[in-house]
């Protein structure tokens, strides 16, 4: 069985900073996407920002420049900088994966839990 797990999230003023941080763990043979997505209240779920296996990157138009995503294959692990943050970055966040198990290789899409990201004064 395969998990992603999210840390990171919380509280921020208008230009701080927060980095989010997501761990595939279980049955695994590969990943080949990891990203975030967020949703704000009211609107639909988008993306915000993924990576391949082979390091390359894409954003949303609205956090380039200000968001950074990255990750550790020997860890499976994907995080997220975000700086220069803005009330309208609140939302909660959502890692995906795009995983191969070692039970079955066949390529699944996988969803974490959420962590929420307010950006307030």
């Amino acid at each position: 069985q395969v998990q992603l797990v999210e840390s990171g999230g919380g509280l921020v003023q208008p230009g701080g900073s927060l980095r989010l941080s997501c761990a595939a763990s279980g049955s695994i043979f590969s990943i080949a996407l990891m990203g975030w997505y967020r949703q704000a209240p009211g609107k639909q779920r988008e993306l915000v920002a993924d990576i391949t296996n082979g390091g390359s990157t894409n954003y949303a138009d609205s956090v380039k420049g200000r968001f950074a995503i990255s990750r550790d294959n020997a860890k499976n692990t994907v995080y997220l900088q975000m700086n220069s943050l803005k009330p309208e970055d609140t939302a909660v966040y959502y890692c995906n994966a795009l995983i191969s198990s070692a039970d079955s290789y066949t390529l699944r899409n996988y969803w974490g839990q959420g962590t929420q990201g307010t950006v307030s004064s």
